[in-house]
């Protein structure tokens, strides 16, 4: 993706933000500019149509969905480290995006998925490996066992700030970045205390 000027990357973040509020990535251009606060011609201007804007909204997801799974493959980290950090980057992304699973899922539902699409489903599996791995080796997990810890710190991590968010709540918990690596270490622990739990389901 080429380098971006302010208001490239400011209209970019909008969008995205957009398309998490409502949940869909239909979202009208002049939403977009009121957002963004700028005019219609601007985004003509710097991405000349609707279908170029939406495309660059997908590779700037892109780059963001990677920037979070970094953490996970930095070997100066402990795998315990690795989580905290994973961890912080997904929610202060979910912050700053609501709804991040919207690219995601409409990627994976499209009929005829455009090559940036395909993109976004690739970077998502890469990601659930990665945390896999990391899981397992943190807990001592099982492949067997590691979808139920997966799916929980996921939900855990994702979804109250998407609600959080969705519902314009300015003055929750986890909107403040201290108490929200407390509620990460709470969960991770949660996660610690799953095994003897996972061996009942069998």
């Amino acid at each position: 993706m080429r380098e971006l000027n302010s208001v490239e990357e400011k209209i970019l973040d909008r969008t995205l933000y957009l398309i998490g509020k409502t949940g869909t990535i239909s979202v009208p251009v002049r939403a977009i500019a009121k957002e963004a606060d700028v005019n219609v011609a601007s985004i003509n201007y710097y991405f000349r149509s609707k279908e170029e804007l939406i495309n660059k909204t997908k590779e700037f997801y892109i780059e963001n969905v990677e920037s979070t799974i970094e953490p996970l493959e930095d070997d100066t980290l402990t795998d315990m480290e690795k989580l905290k950090a994973f961890s912080e980057r997904v929610m202060d992304y979910c912050i700053r995006f609501p709804g991040i699973t919207i690219l995601s899922k409409e990627a994976r539902i499209a009929k005829n998925p455009d090559s940036l699409f395909k993109e976004i489903v690739r970077v998502t599996e890469n990601m659930n490996q990665l945390l896999d791995q990391v899981l397992a080796r943190a807990f001592k997990l099982s492949p067997e066992d590691i979808e139920v810890p997966h799916t929980i710190l996921i939900a855990s991590i994702v979804h109250p700030l998407e609600r959080i968010v969705a519902e314009d709540k300015t003055d929750h918990y986890l909107l403040d970045q201290d108490r929200r690596s407390g509620y990460i270490d709470v969960v991770i622990k949660m996660i610690g205390d799953l095994p003897k739990h996972l061996n009942a389901m069998r």
